[in-house]
């Protein structure tokens, strides 16, 4: 005898019952949903933070200006060697001096093991501020890689909590769909013959 298990909860069987239907629907669009939707959910997003990102890095860079500058400040401590690659960037004064404008000082940020006299790539806002170099290329593109990898495990997360929720209701239903149905077999199967 052989039985076929081949889509059994979608064919017309005396067995069949109303949960299992509803629980084949239910896998069909959470396999749906997690195939097709929620990566479409992750290049969507993706695509909006690299558009965002990207206008973001052009408005600072407009905005903003790299000068080369020499460290004159002394560095708050002297590093050895071993300690340079675990150092964090420390704050420094620098001078530098633009076509046509007297030499200028500010305190800014400088990378660890710079040293007195050393010169450093600065940028500078419209104040004249130290400021951060504005996103290059590969930084905006990681952001809407971590974007949209966020937001494909978001909705992944959402469907996933959803499915598990129906699978609970599920099974209070079907258990109270046994309980009715034991109801009506049981007294046959438990009175006493005689």
């Amino acid at each position: 005898m052989r039985t076929g298990l081949r889509g059994w909860r979608w064919q017309r069987n005396p067995l069949r019952r109303r949960s299992d239907v509803v629980e084949a629907w239910t896998v069909l669009i959470v396999a749906v949903l997690l195939f097709v939707v929620t990566p479409l959910v992750g290049v969507a997003a993706g695509l909006r933070a690299h558009d965002a990102a990207r206008s973001l890095a052009a408005s600072q860079r407009a905005e903003r200006h790299e000068v080369s500058a020499q460290v004159i400040g002394d560095p708050p401590e002297r590093l050895s060697s071993e300690q340079v690659g675990r150092a964090r960037p420390y704050r420094a004064e620098v001078r530098w001096s633009e076509p046509g404008k007297a030499a200028r000082t500010a305190w800014v940020r400088v990378p660890a093991g710079t040293r007195t006299g050393d010169t450093v790539s600065v940028w500078f806002d419209a104040r004249g501020r130290g400021v951060a170099p504005p996103p290059d290329d590969a930084a905006v593109l990681q952001h809407a890689v971590m974007a949209g990898l966020c937001a494909a495990a978001g909705t992944a997360a959402v469907v996933l909590l959803g499915h598990a929720v129906e699978r609970r209701i599920a099974l209070r239903h079907r258990l109270a769909e046994w309980e009715r149905e034991w109801a009506r077999t049981g007294p046959r199967w438990t009175q006493p013959r005689t």
